[in-house]
């Protein structure tokens, strides 16, 4: 039986998220908290390397959007895994503060090129009625990828983070060079297939279903509410996930007094929940009402954060977990299939682009603002508290991001 090409990129996109989610993302709290202890840097000065990911991911976003449009994912995707792992080369071999800065601007300028944004971008080409399903298996890759933190971790305390960063690097140029082949084609008309691998549907009839179908410019979808309530919504969000991504194990282990291997594998626990997360978004994603979901999931956020930071014992570090986790893997794919089926495929790349000018707020605000209060009053709960306020406020732009007319 032929298997449908989309699906070779979701399973290819699926997997370089897993090595970038693995090797760093969901491993950036073990990184944090044993390079303060060595070195003896500030919360906030560690703090800024997480938000070079995302000020690089905004400024060049329009710019990788127009590429992505224009020319298709293959080459942008292949210079991201060499970036990524050169990255991991110069940070096994840094001393000072500048020397870390420099890893993750490669490091950063790898995952822009080979991670989310184009990969997503990639995959929405390709599919439209089961756009939600193919996203969810997506990001089912970077949802695995935190299951496996613990090995990263652990590779720390038995062989040093320094051998830890130089495998990693291997490690992602050896196994996401192979992948970066199966993006040749940009379009499922290029290889002779038709969007989803099924027969065309049936023409549209009427006005509302033609506003429906629309491809917007981008110049158009920014001129929409939906555009910017979207945008607005998915910057909220990630305050917290940023935060928690940065700052969740340093918090369990000087606040609540829990070792390193045991509050990653509080992560752990965070990430198999954002497997079932994504899970139930490939189940019900294309069926329900996706600005309904995406703010449930905001609550859960702002509900699971609050339960991390007054957390007294086990099972409120569980229920943050399960809270936290279900909410990230549900709400992702969620959100993007939104600006497809609202903006359509037509400029989507720039339309991603555009968007990530507003949402790298969020990205960089939540772990600068958390570190930053941290360092004045001695711990993470006032930051954090105030994060889980923000995220349930957001909910709001969710539940009115309505679809274009």
């Amino acid at each position: 039986m032929k298997i449908f090409w989309g699906w070779r990129i979701v399973a290819a996109g699926c997997t370089i998220q897993f090595l970038i989610s693995w090797l760093m993302f969901q491993a950036f709290g073990a990184y944090f908290a044993v390079l303060a202890e060595e070195f003896g840097w500030s919360k906030t000065a560690l703090s800024a390397a997480a938000a070079l990911q995302p000020m690089e991911a905004a400024l060049l976003g329009p710019v990788l959007g127009w590429i992505l449009d224009r020319f298709g994912p293959a080459g942008m995707i292949r210079s991201g895994i060499l970036g990524f792992g050169a990255g991991f080369f110069i940070l096994s071999q840094i001393e000072t503060l500048p020397g870390f800065y420099l890893a993750f601007v490669v490091i950063a300028l790898g995952t822009c090129l080979c991670g989310y944004f184009p990969l997503n971008v990639a995959v929405i080409h390709w599919f439209e009625r089961r756009r939600a399903r193919a996203l969810s298996m997506l990001s089912l890759g970077f949802a695995a990828g935190g299951v496996f933190v613990p090995v990263v971790a652990w590779s720390m305390q038995n062989f040093g983070w320094r051998a830890t960063a130089l495998a990693s690097g291997m490690i992602a140029i050896l196994a996401g060079w192979p992948l970066s082949s199966v993006f040749k084609w940009r379009r499922p008309e290029d290889r002779g297939e038709t969007v989803d691998g099924l027969p065309p549907a049936p023409a549209a009839g009427g006005r509302e279903e033609a506003a429906a179908q629309r491809d917007y410019t981008a110049r158009d979808a920014l001129r929409t509410r939906a555009f910017w309530l979207l945008s607005l919504g998915h910057c909220f969000s990630l305050l917290v996930v940023y935060a928690v991504m940065v700052h969740a194990i340093t918090h369990m282990k000087e606040t609540l007094g829990y070792s390193l291997a045991e509050a990653s594998l509080v992560i752990t626990l965070t990430t198999v929940a954002q497997v079932g997360g994504v899970m139930v978004g490939w189940a019900i994603g294309d069926r329900f009402e996706k600005r309904y979901i995406a703010t449930a999931c905001m609550m859960m956020h702002s509900v699971g954060l609050l339960m991390l930071t007054y957390a007294t014992g086990a099972a409120m570090l569980v229920g943050f977990a399960v809270l936290h986790g279900v909410a990230w893997g549900l709400r992702v794919p969620i959100m993007q299939a939104m600006r497809a089926d609202y903006f359509g495929r037509r400029a989507i790349g720039m339309i991603l682009g555009l968007a990530s000018l507003v949402i790298v707020v969020g990205q960089i605000g939540g772990p600068m603002v958390a570190a930053a209060l941290a360092d004045w009053s001695g711990n993470y709960r006032t930051g954090f508290t105030f994060l889980a306020v923000l995220a349930a406020l957001g909910s709001v732009f969710f539940m009115l991001a309505k679809r274009p007319r």
